[in-house]
């Protein structure tokens, strides 16, 4: 799964790996977290262009009647979204990436409790997440924009940590994905695990445990490293979310 992530690449970076006409607007987040603001790119329906929005994490479906559905709705199995009531209109109609540049997992270990990683690429470009957004209105009219982010299968590297991991789609990957013309099948053959060697896992401090610890201690490698579990940077080929 992802629970949280991280995006600080500054706006050049994110317009030149995204594509985007015009320079986004944000600051750097450490530790975004579930039901906060996060940026997605799109299409947009009136250029036809990639576009930079923010949607609040957790997607909650046209037809809901209580926004706190999205609390359940974080992520969403590449296996199952095309079917599943609650995705299967925004992934016809409404797709988009989440710009990241990494996101953190929690290894369960038998003597240390839950292990915080965080995970990026080895060359620190940006990545891009396969997501779905929807438009809500409450009650009162208030419209209300929510995205969720696709999981897979974990990777050889990453499944120690954890058994799933996001959907990254590499660039020719992306302009697919947000085509609203591509058809499914088309798509859902891109939904699978990145390559081994794309990532790295650093274990961080558990000051990330609490959402609104936001500083970029938060993806600083923990000083005292515990020799049972770690994952480091194979010298030859990876080993065997």
């Amino acid at each position: 799964m992802c629970g949280r992530f991280t995006l600080y690449s500054s706006p050049v970076v994110l317009a030149r790996e995204f594509e985007l006409g015009a320079l986004p607007l944000l600051f750097p987040r450490y530790n975004i977290a579930p039901t906060q603001p996060v940026a997605m790119v799109r299409i947009s329906a009136e250029s036809g262009a990639r576009e930079w929005a923010l949607a609040r994490w957790g997607l909650v479906p046209s037809w809901a009647d209580d926004v706190k559905i999205g609390q359940r709705m974080i992520n969403a199995r590449s296996e199952t979204v095309a079917e599943k009531p609650s995705f299967r209109a925004a992934f016809r109609r409404r797709r988009c990436l989440i710009p990241v540049d990494g996101y953190y997992e929690w290894q369960v270990s038998p003597t240390d409790g839950k292990r915080p990683f965080y995970i990026r690429r080895f060359d620190q470009r940006p990545l891009a997440i396969a997501g779905l957004w929807e438009s809500w209105q409450s009650p009162d009219g208030t419209p209300l924009e929510t995205c969720t982010l696709l999981t897979t299968a974990a990777n050889d590297r990453l499944r120690p940590i954890h058994d799933r991991m996001p959907v990254f789609l590499d660039e020719p990957s992306r302009q697919l994905w947000l085509d609203p013309e591509t058809p499914a099948p088309a798509l859902l053959q891109r939904m699978q695990a990145a390559n081994d060697d794309l990532f790295e896992t650093i274990e961080v401090s558990k000051r990330v445990n609490n959402p609104r610890h936001e500083a970029p201690d938060c993806i600083e490698p923990l000083e005292t490293r515990h020799p049972l579990e770690t994952h480091e940077r194979p010298a030859a080929s990876p080993p065997s979310e």
